[in-house]
């Protein structure tokens, strides 16, 4: 059992609120993931020469102004880094795939946790409300966000085993199910040059759209394929730089709830999570239906 939330705000008077309107989904789903929490925000993009990446360090102590000079020595861009603690984004002019690449080999110890021109993602282990506090959640700005809250039923509870997980550029997945063939997926797609991170079934589902994705379908399109081959229960609630997109399976067992007003849409697994939103009482509310795909863009 898991949550999750997803918050899209029509109304660009409310960006500067999106965090603040977020915390309390995020709290209010504890009891359905007190294990672990994350979330991806989407915030107005870099330039078009930029890409921002997210870097986490667990339990590691970093000097990030130490970590920036090497890169700088290593890539001849413009750099720069935010810093929270043992979480930070990169903004740089290099290649993300060639900057990660060396990251992995010359920092190890720091986990690339997203790449994109709008997201930021952060995750860890703990309480919903201790890790909205440490990174400081209420203040986030920006369009939209996904988030979740984990109770581990089949990996380890680390922050790798967190959700959201991403794929590609500006691209985030949650789940709150399980599948039942996440190996039979990962048979198939590793040998295609799909990279795994975990042995979570939630990336299992995020590779294989990662792989469709890349193969040049768009989001629904690559959902559908996903009805196919991705066996077992799931509501997915996912992102990218300019939609909020959830789908539920066949059977539409995990639960999911969407409100929707002239300033907002919101999603939780429960209404308790909705509950505080302004003007809910006027919302037009329903439940996904099974293996229909709803999406809303910015």
């Amino acid at each position: 059992m898991c949550g999750i939330v997803g918050l899209l705000v029509k109304n660009p008077a409310l960006r500067n609120q999106l965090g603040a309107l977020m915390v309390p989904m995020l709290v209010g789903m504890t009891e359905r993931g007190p294990d672990s929490a994350g979330l991806a925000v989407y915030t107005a993009p870099v330039s078009e020469r930029h890409h921002k990446i997210s870097l986490y360090s667990g339990e590691h102590a970093v000097d990030w102004s130490e970590l920036l000079a090497r890169i700088a020595a290593e890539f001849a861009h413009a750099h720069e880094i935010t810093t929270h603690g043992n979480h930070a984004v990169l903004t740089s002019a290099a290649d993300p795939d060639q900057l990660s690449a060396w990251l992995g080999r010359s920092a190890p110890m720091i986990a690339v946790l997203s790449a994109g021109r709008s997201i930021d993602l952060y995750k860890d282990v703990g309480a919903p409300a201790e890790i909205a506090a440490r990174y400081d959640f209420k203040s986030l700005r920006g369009s939209h966000l996904v988030g979740h809250t984990r109770m581990a039923t089949e990996s380890a509870v680390t922050p790798a085993h967190a959700h959201p997980f991403t794929a590609g550029r500006d691209f985030c997945l949650v789940h709150n199910g399980s599948l039942s063939n996440p190996h039979l997926v990962r048979k198939k797609l590793e040998p295609l040059g799909i990279e795994f991170e975990t042995d979570n079934d939630t990336e299992a589902a995020c590779r294989f759209f990662e792989w469709r994705l890349r193969e040049g379908d768009d989001l629904k399109t690559a959902v559908r394929q996903g009805f196919r081959e991705l066996d077992g229960f799931y509501t997915f609630l996912m992102g990218t730089d300019r939609e909020l997109l959830i789908v539920r399976d066949a059977f539409a067992c995990k639960p999911a709830v969407v409100a929707e007003t002239d300033d907002y849409v919101a999603i939780a697994s429960e209404f308790r999570s909705l509950a505080h939103l302004p003007d809910i009482s006027r919302a037009s509310l329903f439940e996904p239906k099974p293996e229909e795909i709803y999406s809303w863009r910015i």
